[in-house]
């Protein structure tokens, strides 16, 4: 599970990647300056370590992912509730929710969600 990590800088590279997927290596290059302003030198550093992970793969110059992105959120999510709230869901929605308001509709989802998970 440990190989879902990622930091910051990569996640964003990352979401590049699946917003754009399959996308040539050079776009990609063009896509990280303009959204990240990063130089080419950086992003294919940063290719080559993700694809030494599993993360990603450079195939014939077309970039894909071999994560979802879904995978990695559920990691993280995961990784954050454990660190921060000894994994307590309930301390969690405490602290998200002590200064914010639902809509109607955002309660009436997260019960769903809520109902859901218990069956």
């Amino acid at each position: 599970m440990e190989k879902y990590k990622l930091f910051d800088a990569e996640y964003k590279f990352v979401s590049i990647v699946w917003d754009n997927e399959p996308v040539n290596s050079t776009e990609l290059v063009k896509l990280c300056a303009d959204k990240l302003g990063w130089k080419k030198s950086t992003t294919y550093t940063v290719l080559k370590k993700l694809c030494e992970r599993g993360i990603l793969q450079n195939r014939d110059a077309t970039v894909t992912s071999l994560v979802k992105r879904e995978d990695v959120q559920k990691y993280e999510s995961r990784a954050m509730l454990e660190r921060t709230f000894d994994g307590s869901l309930p301390k969690f929605l405490t602290a998200f929710l002590s200064d914010r308001k639902l809509s109607e509709q955002e309660a009436e989802e997260l019960k769903r969600i809520i109902e859901e998970a218990v069956k």
